[in-house]
């Protein structure tokens, strides 16, 4: 069993189900098909009305295609330290989608409107990038959550300053599980313009999709998802997927399961603080979805690491990211636990 990531996990058998149904006679290639618009109109029920929703084919590239439609070549895009767009995904909104990133360091993960004022300076300067959007991540790198207050707060800041906010939702499942709204609650209803909505992380075997909240928020996406390499042909696969996670309950149920065995985890490390079973373990940040960060010495990581995958986080070395998935069972929790109390 690994803790390295809920990218570990395998697909939930309810999405195979779904697969195979699609797999039935010929079907309109490029989104022409029945699947996509059941999916499209699933959208508009979960996020309102004015929502439009473009399904591709992973996270990294339902990023740049939301923020390429979003920003003139001058945009640039304010965004915390940690976030994915910055950290992970190899320089592809500056190289893929010609955008300058503006990371700013933001304790547990989450931007504020004061942090995010830092970088509006240079405004019709010809001599730096424009800030035009920020984008947040839902949950965040560290495993943190927005409230919808915070993310409204952040909404209002990026309008009042002509920016738009892009939420990269790869885990929004997650958030809305843990803070008991819905999904709408933290990205439409709040006031945020854009969306990434996650798939993978929670199940699906390959399929995200780029949303657009608020009408002429994006300009071009039919375009540029092709020009970025997100346009399937055979969508009809890539939106069946999507609709077995959102068509229902299963994102939700998926994802709450995720954070229970999360919360397992953590408060079994924290038990064993000032107990004889006590390695030095400490939890470093808020645990709020499905991802514990804990420091820990190398001997207890590396006796753990015998048996279970996960790795240090970028940067510290005695920082561990442990992350659970729709698939962990309370068995993997306790074993974990043994190992890091022996």
């Amino acid at each position: 069993m690994s803790f390295a990531s809920d990218n570990w996990a395998g697909a939930h058998p309810e999405v195979f189900t779904a697969l195979a149904e699609a797999n039935t006679g010929h079907a309109p290639a490029y989104g022409g098909d029945a699947w996509t618009a059941r999916f499209r109109e699933r959208v508009r029920q979960l996020f309102g009305a004015d929502a439009e929703a473009f399904p591709v084919l992973n996270g990294t590239g339902a990023n740049v295609l939301a923020l390429q439609a979003a920003l003139p070549r001058w945009g640039a895009v304010i965004c915390a330290s940690t976030a994915h767009i910055t950290s992970d995904e190899t320089g592809a909104p500056e190289k893929t989608g010609g955008l300058k990133l503006l990371s700013v360091a933001a304790p547990n993960g989450k931007l504020t409107p004061e942090l995010a004022d830092a970088e509006v300076w240079g405004i019709g300067s010809e001599h730096r990038a424009q800030p035009l959007a920020i984008s947040i991540s839902q949950s965040t790198e560290l495993g943190t959550c927005y409230t919808p207050d915070e993310i409204r707060a952040l909404a209002e800041f990026a309008h009042e300053h002509g920016m738009v906010l892009h939420i990269d939702g790869s885990r929004l499942g997650n958030a809305a599980a843990h803070l008991g709204v819905s999904l709408a609650a933290l990205t439409s209803e709040a006031g945020a313009d854009l969306l990434s909505l996650g798939g993978t992380k929670n199940g699906l075997l390959g399929a995200e999709a780029v949303v657009v909240l608020r009408p002429g928020a994006a300009e071009g996406i039919p375009f540029l998802r092709k020009i970025d390499l997100q346009l399937a042909s055979k969508m009809r696969f890539v939106s069946a997927q999507l609709l077995a996670l959102y068509g229902g309950e299963l994102w939700r149920d998926s994802a709450a399961h995720a954070n229970a065995m999360t919360a397992r985890l953590a408060a079994g490390i924290a038990a064993l603080e000032g107990t004889a079973q006590d390695s030095g373990i400490r939890i470093a940040h808020p645990v709020e979805s499905n991802a514990v960060f804990a420091t820990m010495p190398a001997d207890v990581a590396a006796r753990a690491q015998e048996r279970f995958a996960f790795g240090t986080w970028p940067g510290d070395p005695n920082l561990y990211r442990l992350m659970c998935a729709w698939d962990t069972q309370p068995d993997d929790v306790d074993a974990l636990l043994a190992v890091l109390a022996a």
